[in-house]
């Protein structure tokens, strides 16, 4: 059964709601209009902070299946869209040539088919579904090459990909794309025109408190507040590598299983490397520095409990 798409940015808030993903109303508006435009969304941001997470929550909350394309340097055709099976191609020319086959073009019809045609994330997502059509997840686009996104214009314009040996393959009902960067590097203005775009910043202490509430639900309440409070001021702090909201659950979801119920400047030096993945920044943070951070946190939550 199809899951219908939300009709509203109320309703869309409340699909990410179910998935258990707190979205802010900016967030949630551009990808209502992203599923009612059919057009992709282009997501930028610090690592870390939830722009993955949205394409895996649309797929479950909306019974749709992922098609996920991860992207790296060097990313081909061969690896992202189709190639060709060509072991088998060639044990099927030698059949041929057993069985005394001599017609060149009804030969190259049959190795030059679907059943010899490996399709990559791209082809995939084209593919009809009885679900409705997939969730496309181009994930760290900034990974590739700029040749790499040269070939998307044609998928993102189009939904089609133009086989040689095939033509043309369209979709029937375009997928909802979800492209991620990082921004390690900036994006050709060809590729973004293409779509709705959104920067997904990290979440303000009450967001990001509801965030560790809802995905380690067996973190201490005050344990949680105290967590959150010192991650927001760690990110005011001039550090290589900010912690993004994946570093904020690990380190509330270590801290639980240590059976801790508060910080201490002991438990926050023995678990940096949880929190912040640069030697340097564990470095800088350790020892007075995260005391000195945990009175702060420990004096703000006290003034405001007053």
């Amino acid at each position: 059964m199809t899951i219908a798409l939300p009709a509203s940015i109320d309703d869309t808030l409340s699909l990410l709601a179910q998935g258990e993903y707190v979205a802010e109303r900016s967030l949630a508006t551009v990808l209502f209009l992203a599923m009612k435009m059919r057009r992709p969304l282009f997501l930028e941001g610090e690592a870390g902070v939830g722009k993955t997470e949205i394409a895996k929550v649309l797929a479950a909350t909306l019974g749709r299946r992922l098609v996920r394309l991860q992207c790296y340097e060097g990313l081909d055709v061969s690896a992202a869209v189709y190639e060709w099976n060509y072991a088998a191609q060639m044990i099927e020319i030698r059949l041929a040539e057993a069985e005394g086959v001599t017609d060149r073009r009804q030969l190259g019809g049959d190795i030059f088919s679907d059943r010899f045609l490996i399709k990559r994330p791209l082809l995939q997502a084209l593919e009809p579904d009885l679900a409705g059509a997939p969730i496309l997840l181009i994930d760290e686009l900034d990974r590739t090459d700029e040749p790499f996104e040269a070939f998307l214009l044609e998928v993102l314009s189009d939904f089609q990909i133009t086989i040689p040996e095939l033509g043309t393959i369209k979709a029937a009902e375009p997928p909802l794309v979800i492209i991620t960067s990082n921004r390690t590097r900036e994006i050709h203005d060809a590729l973004k025109r293409r779509c709705l775009y959104h920067w997904v910043d990290y979440p303000d202490a009450e967001r990001e408190l509801a965030i560790v509430s809802n995905k380690v639900p067996g973190a201490d309440a005050r344990l949680a507040q105290e967590v959150v409070a010192f991650v927001q001021k760690l990110r005011s702090i001039d550090l290589f590598k900010l912690p993004g909201v994946a570093e904020t659950l690990d380190w509330a979801g270590a801290l639980t299983a240590l059976d801790r119920i508060a910080l201490d400047p002991t438990t926050i030096d023995d678990t940096l490397g949880v929190l912040l993945k640069y030697q340097d920044d564990i470095q800088k943070m350790r020892g007075s520095a995260a005391a000195a951070l945990l009175d702060e946190v420990k004096a703000d939550i006290a003034e405001k409990q007053f």
